[in-house]
């Protein structure tokens, strides 16, 4: 078993600003969970805490049902995989990959052979002898995943790792990580602030803001039905439309959502007429940005529709969310 479980966790600096703020979450044994937040939510402080890189001010985290709090972060059976690939400029691929295995004193024979396993895995074999710089942002990005593979760790730990990629790189980069995890049955924690990324790539996703956890769930029940004004602001691009209730001549203490792509709906039973503001060119559609009652709101809309254009939107009520207006909470 290699789950993770995290227990009042608190981290404060001497300053006492609080980073994170009694955080509980259980992590099931080969889970892929992913940590989403904008930046300075807390996200790579809470990963970095339970690799042993940085320390608790509170709390207990186990490994495996192992208390970990006083256990260097070698001992810990995880693999860390940073951001800035962390590569040694001056060795090959095959000794990057092998170099945690030197450290742990391993034979050579074994070394070779993890390598070797690897590399096929990572599609790396025909680049095992270059340098770094001889290879592609991708590339090196599977370097630093084999380097990981070969410790056959309990626990992955992913710190933004597509992030100095290339946007079609980033989508290749996605797929093979989930492949990744499907073929080694290991416990995935990975952490990034791209919520597409969250989406696509989670059994479950964590959104983090301020230190806190707002919304544990499937990628299904963040993004249709999210608890709160931040997690249904932060999930989904275009971002949520909110409205005051007074612009539909309702409750004003309610605050109401909807998602872009539902401003459309030719049976709705809200009438609204808008003025076309600014627009985006995304092929395929654009998307429209105008005002309801000094509400900014954005639709999705066919490529034709032009800036100035006046149009008359339908909205079915049943596609609302409801929010109170003052807490943001989900009603």
């Amino acid at each position: 078993m290699s789950s993770v479980i995290l227990k009042n966790i608190k981290k404060t600096y001497d300053n006492n600003k609080t980073i994170i703020d009694n955080i509980n979450l259980e992590i099931k044994d080969k889970e892929f969970v992913v940590l989403v937040g904008a930046s300075g939510c807390g996200k790579s402080t809470l990963l970095r805490m339970i690799a042993g890189l940085e320390n608790i001010s509170s709390g207990e985290i186990y490994i495996d049902d192992k208390l970990v709090n006083n256990i260097q972060p070698k001992d810990r059976d995880i693999a860390f995989v940073f951001q800035s690939y962390a590569l040694y400029p001056h060795m090959t691929v095959r000794e990057n990959i092998a170099f945690g295995l030197k450290m742990r004193k391993i034979d050579k024979a074994t070394i070779d052979k993890k390598v070797q396993e690897a590399a096929e895995i990572l599609d790396l074999t025909e680049y095992l002898d270059r340098k770094p710089k001889q290879l592609s942002g991708g590339q090196r990005q599977r370097v630093a995943l084999g380097r990981a593979i070969v410790r056959n760790p309990k626990v992955f730990l992913m710190d933004e790792p597509l992030s100095n990629l290339d946007a079609k790189l980033r989508v290749q980069m996605r797929s093979e990580i989930k492949k990744l995890h499907e073929k080694l049955q290991t416990t995935f924690i990975y952490v990034t602030h791209d919520q597409t990324e969250a989406l696509t790539m989670g059994d479950r996703i964590v959104v983090l803001n301020n230190g806190d956890i707002q919304q544990v769930d499937t990628p299904d029940g963040i993004y249709n039905d999210p608890k709160n004004t931040f997690v249904a602001g932060f999930v989904g691009s275009p971002q949520m439309n909110f409205i005051e209730g007074k612009a539909f001549g309702l409750d004003e203490n309610i605050l109401y959502g909807i998602r872009p792509e539902k401003m459309t709906n030719p049976n709705g039973d809200i009438k609204l007429t808008v003025n076309i503001e600014i627009s985006e060119m995304l092929g395929s559609e654009k998307i429209a940005y105008f005002n309801i009652e000094n509400n900014k709101c954005c639709a999705k809309l066919p490529p034709e529709t032009k800036i100035g254009q006046t149009l008359n939107l339908s909205i079915n009520s049943a596609d609302l969310y409801k929010f109170n207006a003052k807490t943001g909470e989900r009603i």
